[in-house]
């Protein structure tokens, strides 16, 4: 049997020398050092405008991290409170299996649909604005956890969906677009890993409070066979306060951005009502991400990497548990879980110093399919466990690159609208393993597939973007678009003629 008590303890002490070694403290005694083996020379700048502007570059970066984690965080708290307790809530309540399944799927559906158009409409209408209606929605589907009503706890996995999808879009394209607005494209790999390494710490001390939370009461009824309290329902309550503290945080701490500059976008609408409109930027967005080799690979990336790492949250309790003998120490295995992911966030933070995000893309997704090859083929548990680790690691590493990579290639005008189409595929991917019977061994298998599909993509895109350079400012975006529309419209047309 797997020592899962000691991999923790390892895995604590090899993240905390990777942090050591990512964090400022370490670069100062580096250079330090640097200083004294040269005996006072050093490569580093003297100039004091140049030394001057990378201090005050460095404090408005921390000024505006801090921000931006404040409320994020409390986002990302809201629904690792939630997540573990959501089946068992539907199984306390008497739901078949079958009924349960049936919500989970309305959940992805209503993301994978709504979201396809949500993200648009946050663009036009003000990122800020859509984190607001991240926390009011979110809040409502918290409420409605509390009724024994089947309908009422799907209208809330419905809501539970569309929240998903602005989680998963607004934030980080609201953070890109400020880092942009400020002058600061450089951190922006350096936020979206700080945002990784302080989500595992979240998800950590979240899991305990829920643990603690729903432990504390039972489930009793207030109206008989309605509406209930206590037990599984107290992590989806302390939900309800981090929601209503981020959106408070959002609009007190973030200043409003858009997918357009506000001037444009109103000259857009006043002069062509059809592109201006809400669903003629739907239709840019996915004339963009189809036409566009870059946007659409990016794209087909993201999705098959997310969905081996969704199919994998659903497979490695049963692989781990094997006969089910011996009970698993769940707390400890996912807490190690998640000082894995805070390694490959710090690991990224490491690499990125010497090495393009694009080259360190290849790299995750290789060795996350070979983790999940070594998993498929496994008939050990603390070997499972390991390469379990192993692609834990990987994850960690990915959000930052991936964010780093969709900031560069994504167009800004249209940044929140194509994070949600990249969704799409996504949880079409998590609704076929829902409905399928695979076993772990075939989950895994097709993990593998997919991530190895992903590293070859992964190439291309390198590729392709060696060759060419990103356009990035806004108004490039636009014409680009408009450009890929004309074509899209030029070949529709030449079609109906013939």
């Amino acid at each position: 049997r797997c020592n899962f008590e000691q991999l923790f303890l390892i895995s604590l002490l090899l993240n905390a020398a990777v942090s050591f070694r990512s964090s400022s403290f370490w670069k100062k005694l580096y250079r330090q050092v640097a200083v004294d083996d040269t005996n006072g020379a050093t490569d580093a700048p003297t100039n004091t405008n140049d030394i001057e502007n990378d201090l005050a570059l460095s404090r408005l970066w921390r000024n505006l991290l801090i921000k931006y984690l404040a409320v994020y965080l409390l986002a990302a708290m809201s629904d690792w409170l939630q997540g573990p307790y959501v089946y068992a809530l539907y199984s306390s309540y008497g739901f078949l299996q079958s009924d349960i399944a049936v919500l989970f799927v309305a959940g992805f559906a209503s993301s994978m649909i709504v979201g396809s158009v949500i993200g648009g409409m946050a663009d036009l209408g003000g990122r800020r604005r859509f984190v607001v209606l991240f926390a009011v929605v979110y809040g409502l589907s918290c409420l409605t956890k509390h009724f024994k009503s089947y309908g009422i706890l799907m209208i809330g996995r419905v809501l539970g969906g569309i929240a998903t999808s602005l989680l998963f879009s607004v934030f980080e394209a609201w953070l890109i677009r400020a880092h942009s607005d400020a002058g600061l494209e450089k951190y922006i790999g350096r936020s979206l890993a700080w945002a990784s390494y302080c989500n595992s710490i979240v998800a950590i001390f979240t899991g305990l409070l829920a643990n603690e939370a729903s432990d504390n009461s039972t489930m009793v009824p207030v109206i008989e066979e309605i509406l209930y309290i206590g037990g599984y329902l107290n992590p989806f309550d302390i939900a309800l306060v981090t929601l209503f503290l981020c959106g408070v945080g959002a609009l007190i701490l973030w200043d409003e951005n858009y997918g357009h500059d506000r001037e444009q976008f109103l000259t857009t609408t006043t002069t062509n009502s059809h592109e201006g409109s809400f669903f003629g930027g739907i239709r840019q967005a996915f004339i963009a991400t189809i036409y566009n080799r870059k946007i659409l690979l990016c794209g087909i990336i993201s999705s098959l990497f997310e969905g081996s790492m969704y199919i994998f949250v659903f497979m490695w309790t049963p692989a781990l548990n094997g006969d089910g003998e011996e009970p698993l120490p769940f707390g400890v295995i996912f807490s190690t879980f998640m000082v894995c992911c805070m390694a490959g966030s710090s690991l990224f933070s490491i690499l990125a110093e010497t090495h393009k995000v694009e080259h360190l893309g290849v790299a995750v997704f290789a060795v996350g399919g070979v983790s999940m090859a070594c998993l498929a083929s496994s008939n050990s548990q603390q070997t499972a466990f390991l390469s379990m680790c192993c692609f834990e690691t990987m994850v960690g590493a990915y959000w930052p690159i991936m964010g780093t990579m969709k900031g560069s290639i994504v167009p800004e005008s249209k940044r929140a609208a194509i994070y949600n189409l990249y969704r799409i595929p996504l949880n079409f991917i998590v609704l076929l393993i829902l409905l399928s019977t695979f076993t772990p061994t075939q989950s895994f298998t097709l993990n593998c597939t997919m991530l190895f599909i992903a590293c070859g993509l992964q190439v291309l895109l390198l590729v392709q973007h060696d060759e060419t350079v990103v356009a990035t400012d806004i108004e490039e975006d636009t014409l680009e678009i408009q450009d890929l529309v004309e074509r899209a419209d030029s070949s529709s047309l030449a079609e109906a003629q013939a």
